[in-house]
């Protein structure tokens, strides 16, 4: 008598419980875990589709990025870089003046990027061994948005300024390591790159702006 109340009752939990997955609660429950997941998509409006972010309402505040990228080559073509001896003229000066102008030109190229009125690029290239050319660039804006997009985009347009200029004598360089390493600003706060190192560098950069 006694285990057949206990199954009863155990079968009575059972018929209520897909009420509990489909009643207003769980469905409550589940809309929130979907929402917070699509707000991480944040180019993306409630259907799914491009859509570029709104920040009419945000406040303007100074913000700093800095983003590398390596081209891997030949050491001879390295050489002929740094000893300037490039028919095609300074490689560096060129890639330089490239990198620059791919930042302020960023919303041309990324289809969602708000265009900004940027106070500062900074774009440096230096050998990092006898093969490897190392590009940092560095952006500085007053805003409402950050320039992460304008320091990489610097940085891939210097890269491949360089592969441009040199590919007549090596055809086989590589661009890699394209990452942003530090970001200062913004609601979602600061950001570096666990091995870059590039800590102290930002900071100068944001006490500068």
């Amino acid at each position: 008598m006694r285990l057949s109340r206990v199954w009863g009752r155990m079968l009575g939990a059972l018929c209520v419980l897909p009420a509990l997955f489909s009643g207003p609660c769980w469905r409550s429950a589940k809309k929130d875990v979907e929402n917070k997941m699509t707000n991480k998509l944040t180019h993306l409006d409630d259907k799914g589709r491009a859509s570029m972010v709104d920040v009419t309402a945000k406040a303007v505040t100074a913000r700093v990025a800095t983003a590398r990228a390596v081209v891997r080559m030949k050491s001879e073509t390295l050489a002929m870089i740094v000893d300037d001896k490039h028919a095609k003229g300074d490689v560096l000066a060129v890639a330089r003046i490239a990198g620059i102008q791919g930042a302020k030109r960023t919303s041309d190229l990324i289809p969602l990027c708000h265009p900004l009125m940027i106070g500062s690029v900074k774009v440096d290239l230096a050998p990092i061994s006898a093969a490897e050319l190392e590009i940092l660039a560095t952006v500085k804006v007053s805003g409402p948005t950050g320039v992460e997009m304008e320091a990489l985009t610097a940085c891939s347009v210097a890269a491949l300024t360089v592969y441009d200029m040199c590919k007549a004598v090596d055809k086989g360089m590589v661009i890699e390591q394209i990452a942003l390493l530090a970001k200062q600003g913004g609601k979602s706060g600061d950001y570096y790159r666990a091995e870059s190192g590039a800590a102290d560098d930002a900071t100068n950069g944001a006490q500068e702006a």
